[in-house]
């Protein structure tokens, strides 16, 4: 007998976006079917300030939908649908009208009709226009919202919308067309032009704005950068598949870029940050926004100093348990509202739900201190990365085992590291495991910030605190490699490191690619660095594409499981960074190749995740998760972070050292980098087929060491 699944009570999904178009300016998106068509299904829609603006957008031409033959990416803001309209009675197959819709992130669209035909045509053009004005949280976990009220507008050239929480407005800006018909109803409106005539090779365009957001708008709250991107653009000759990640990432990040209204100085720079993806996560997020700024540190450090400052200047302040704020803990997410997510999260407007953002905004510091962020920046930031820090020492030292350690409160978040969906953490049986937890990547974040803050205060001459700290650090470096290490009979290598430990220092069970974010935080010995990269590259967590999340040969391993047996592009990256950093350069190579070999068949934008098969001869390209962001803030900045770990750059700032150790050329080839900045200076180096390193534009007092 087949057994079959016990009914369910019917939920919503969250909607899919393998196969969207998602064109961005943030705070701005557009979410589209390749066609262009937007129907009010799905994520579909403009979007701005984390409201669905419009949801429908639908084009008829003599009452019929024009038929899709192209979609082109114009930039990572801007996507133009090509179709055609044509004539079953004029004598041809052949397209007689093409229509190009434009569809801009932040702005709107535009409609060309074209004429290429012999005869001329008389269109009946029109555009039927709706919105639920909901907000993405809403849109996120699959819900739809009832039809917002629709009127014209008082200069009755376009339409609007408006409901106690959001607001949208469309207006026709064309002068070449005549003005439409419009007309309204409960569910939206339409805009008809009946008679437009276009002689043969002529074209006709429609333009339309549309605008909108939250009502009312939060004070203070990021908006779009009026300025340039806060990096060096760089030219990167080498191995093609980087060159081009690189570019695209560097594109997308570009339009994932947001900026704190607030500033140090009133004529001071803007302080911007990367959201950290599009479509759900198109705002301030610690952990996300904190990565991107250290894989980019490469390129300058003016995007580290906004993110520290966005992040110091809304670090927490007093006990809340409500959004879990506490003194010195940095935020983990930021909205324009309270929103509800289902399944019983509800997440404050401003939430501190995650236990990895506070170390990781210490080592960012740190990081941009020896990338030469001025001392000035250095040193009105340190009290924030002192609190901060402050917090971790606290929260550590005031768990039983001494361990940074996260616990589940009621509505908000079950896991709060990066794997933060409801069953991250799961044990070699495949059994779900719950908080609280002591992530062994947390612990990993924990030891780096206390020793890159010791660091930083013992150049300042505050050496008293800094020994403090060391100490602190080499504790929590003795009781982890004596806490997390799990013996392995049939691995690649005899050990590796527990996940996490629990109550009472039970080791979870079951290899997942959490160790390799160890690598370059300095807590392991290098015999456990040698270890831990064996399983790095062994085929159960190095899929062919990347690194998988879990181990393929444990029950519960599932390639398209969010957190567990999929593949992350930044968590790749990471592990790739620290293979380099720890001389484990053939492993480093493996995943490296994968990676790029993956950005090839993702068009280099690379997503969120994808799936974790294996890479086999019958498997052009890995499976893409269907609900990953793309872009996504992290993942675009891969392709830099892949860039300095191939080139081994380590400054330090004391010594006034630059130290370069690049992978064997025999692996990538040869390698050059112009535009990397380092202490405000523009750098070009270069690796050889040889071996050979060089490097020019070095500050005044640097020097270089190839190791």
């Amino acid at each position: 007998m087949v057994k079959t699944a016990e009914p369910q009570t019917a939920r919503a999904l969250q909607p899919l976006l393998h196969d969207v178009v998602i064109c961005v300016a943030a705070p701005a998106f557009a979410v589209s079917p390749r066609d262009g068509q937007l129907r009010g299904l799905r994520a579909d829609g403009f979007y701005g300030h984390d409201r669905r603006l419009l949801h429908t957008v639908c084009l008829l031409i003599d009452g019929r939908e024009p038929e899709p033959i192209g979609v082109q990416p114009l930039g990572p803001d801007e996507v133009r649908f090509t179709a055609i309209h044509r004539y079953p009675g004029g004598g041809t197959d052949d397209p007689t009208v093409i229509v190009e819709r434009v569809r801009t992130a932040g702005a709107g669209e535009t409609v060309l009709l074209r004429n290429v035909g012999t005869v001329t045509r008389r269109l009946h053009v029109e555009l039927a226009l709706a919105t639920d004005l909901a907000d993405i949280a809403v849109v996120k976990r699959g819900d739809s919202g009832t039809s917002a009220p629709c009127t014209t507008t008082s200069d009755a050239v376009g339409l609007d919308w408006q409901t106690p929480t959001g607001r949208a407005e469309v207006r026709v800006v064309d002068k070449e067309t005549i003005a439409p018909e419009i007309a309204v109803a409960p569910e939206g409106g339409t805009l008809t032009w009946p008679r437009i005539t276009l002689r043969p090779g002529e074209s006709r365009q429609i333009r339309l704005t549309v605008e909108g957001g939250a009502v009312p708008a939060p004070p203070g709250h990021p908006d779009a950068p009026r300025s340039a991107a806060p990096w060096a653009e760089p030219v990167v000759e080498g191995d093609r598949r980087l060159v081009e990640l690189v570019r695209q990432g560097l594109g997308d990040l570009r339009a994932l870029r947001l900026a704190d209204p607030e500033r140090t100085a009133p004529d001071g720079p803007e302080d911007q940050f990367v959201a950290a993806g599009c479509p759900w996560y198109l705002t301030l997020f610690g952990r996300d926004s904190i990565w991107s700024a250290r894989m980019l540190l490469p390129l300058g450090t003016d995007l580290a100093r906004g993110t520290l400052w966005a992040l110091a200047r809304r670090q927490g302040t007093v006990d809340d348990e409500t959004r879990e704020e506490a003194p010195g803990r940095i935020l983990h997410e930021l909205r324009q509202a309270d929103s509800e997510h289902g399944h019983g999260l509800r997440v404050p407007s401003r939430y501190y739900g995650s236990v990895d953002a506070t170390p990781l905004f210490v080592t960012l510091l740190v990081e941009a201190w020896h990338w030469g962020l001025p001392d000035a920046e250095v040193d009105a930031l340190l009290p924030y990365a002192e609190r901060a820090m402050e917090w971790v020492v606290k929260t550590s030292d005031g768990d039983e085992d001494g361990f940074l350690r996260y616990y589940s409160r009621a509505g908000g978040l079950h896991h709060q590291s990066w794997k933060d969906s409801e069953d991250a953490v799961r044990d070699a049986a495949g059994r779900r495991i719950e908080p609280p937890l002591a992530l062994c990547e947390v612990q990993g974040y924990a030891y780096q910030a206390a020793s890159g803050l010791a660091e930083l205060l013992s150049a300042r001459g505050r050496h008293e605190q800094a020994e403090r700290l060391h100490a602190w650090a080499q504790s929590l470096r003795k009781r982890f490699a004596d806490a997390f290490w799990l013996p392995s009979p049939d691995g690649p290598a005899p050990r590796y490191v527990a996940i996490a430990v629990g109550r009472d220092l039970t080791r979870i069970s079951g290899p997942a690619s959490n160790m390799g974010q160890l690598l370059s935080t300095g807590i392991l010995d290098p015999a456990g660095s040698r270890d831990v990269a064996a399983w790095l590259a062994s085929g159960e967590l190095n899929s062919g594409w990347g690194l998988r999340s879990r181990s393929s040969k444990l029950p519960g391993f599932n390639p398209m499981s969010y957190h567990g047996g999929s593949v992350w592009t930044h968590d790749t990256a990471i592990a790739i960074q620290g293979l380099c950093a720890t001389g484990c350069h053939e492993e480093a190579y493996l995943l490296a190749d994968g990676l790029l070999d993956a950005a090839t068949r993702f068009g280099y934008r690379m997503p969120e995740l994808y799936g974790g098969d294996d890479r086999t001869p019958g498997s052009p390209a890995p499976l893409a998760y269907p609900a990953a962001c793309r872009p996504q803030g992290w993942s675009a900045a891969s392709g830099v972070a892949l860039l300095g770990a191939l080139l081994g750059l380590r400054p330090d700032v004391p010594s006034r050292t630059l130290r370069i150790s690049p992978m064997p050329p025999e692996q990538f080839g040869p390698l050059r980098a112009e535009g990397v900045r380092l202490a405000g200076h523009t750098l070009t180096i270069s690796a050889d087929r040889s071996g050979g390193v060089d490097v020019t534009g070095l500050p005044g007092g640097w020097s270089y060491v190839v190791e």
